[in-house]
C-alpha cells in the first residue's frame, strides 16, 4: 500500500462519521446465521462500489481512529468485490476478521498498513 493511498484512506476516516449498523455479536439482517465478531459499519457520506458507504470494521484499540489495515473481499454469492477498512484493530482482531471471511466462504486479502 502506498503512503499516499493510506493517507487518503485515513483522511476519509478522519472526516467521516463511523456508523455502526452491525454491532459486535449481532446477526446479519438478511442472513441470521452470519454473526459479526466485531463492530461493523460504514463511513457516512462515502460511496463504495456497491453504492453504499465504505465498509469499516472497528476494533478495541482506544484513542484516535487509525487505519491499521484494509481487506479486499470477493463474495461469489453476491457477485461483488469490495474493500473494507480496519480501524483500531489489534492483530488478534485482524485474524478474527480474516476467520469471519473464511467461515463465510469469501475470498479475502488483508493488507496491513
Amino acid at each position: 500500500m502506498t503512503n499516499r493511498f493510506r493517507e487518503q484512506l485515513q483522511q476519509l476516516i478522519d472526516t467521516s462519521k463511523i456508523v455502526i449498523d452491525r454491532p459486535k455479536h449481532s446477526a446479519h439482517p438478511r442472513f441470521p446465521e452470519i454473526i459479526y465478531p466485531l463492530d461493523y459499519g460504514y463511513l457516512d457520506g462515502t460511496v463504495a462500489g456497491d453504492g453504499e458507504g465504505i465498509d469499516v470494521w472497528v476494533g478495541s484499540i482506544q484513542g484516535a481512529r487509525r487505519l491499521v489495515a484494509t481487506v479486499a473481499t470477493v463474495d461469489l454469492f453476491k457477485r461483488d468485490a469490495e474493500i473494507k477498512l480496519l480501524v483500531n484493530c489489534t492483530d488478534d482482531e485482524m485474524q478474527i476478521i480474516v476467520d469471519f471471511y473464511k467461515a463465510n466462504q469469501m475470498g479475502w486479502h488483508l493488507i496491513k498498513v
